[in-house]
């Protein structure tokens, strides 16, 4: 499935996107760190799941914008590469081996 960040798609997620990028203020982070039903206040039932179980492929069908994945992913201290292979429905090991990376096939 080609994935395609439309306006729909934007409008949809734009919720979702603004908490995930108020992770670049440094309270943010701690406060999630510290207490994330009170970080997650303004998202809906089903936007504070898929950030419960670290969904990135359902965060991203939902709307997410990668980069505003990419602040969240840094906090939950998850390489690009992991997130890239959830996107996919794949274990890192064969996403790697897709990849031109040094000892990954």
């Amino acid at each position: 499935m080609s994935y395609v960040f439309n306006l729909e798609r934007s409008a949809k997620g734009l919720r979702l996107n603004r908490f995930l990028h108020s992770f670049t203020r440094k309270e943010v982070r701690e406060l999630f760190k510290r207490d994330p039903d009170a970080a997650m206040k303004d998202l809906t039932p089903e936007e504070r799941e898929m950030v419960r179980r670290l969904d990135w492929k359902a965060m991203q069908d939902y709307g997410a914008s990668f980069f505003c994945l990419e602040k969240f992913a840094r906090i939950k201290g998850v390489s690009n590469p992991e997130m890239v292979s959830a996107f996919r429905g794949e274990t890192l090991e064969a996403f790697l081996k897709t990849r031109r990376v040094p000892g990954a096939r």
